[in-house]
């Protein structure tokens, strides 16, 4: 399967911010309410993430979702 580019980049933001946090990837997936392996998915940009979890992710990270598109 090949990881589209777009949610391998939202992957990494999403990780870069949930370790600037001090969350474990578990610990994170616990606090949203997501599996944990589902949620690796996600950070890994294997999943393409439903708009409601991305919602739930950026709420718990205290970001703007948009913020999560930025590259860099």
């Amino acid at each position: 399967m090949r990881k589209h580019p777009a949610l391998v980049r939202l992957g990494k933001q999403i990780r870069k911010q949930r370790i600037k946090r001090g969350f474990s990837q578990e610990g994170f997936a616990n606090e949203v309410g997501l599996d944990r392996s589902y949620y690796g998915g996600v950070e890994r940009g294997e999943r393409n993430v439903a708009a409601l979890n991305l919602l739930k992710i950026a709420a718990a990270l205290k970001v703007p979702v948009g913020s999560l598109f930025e590259e860099g």
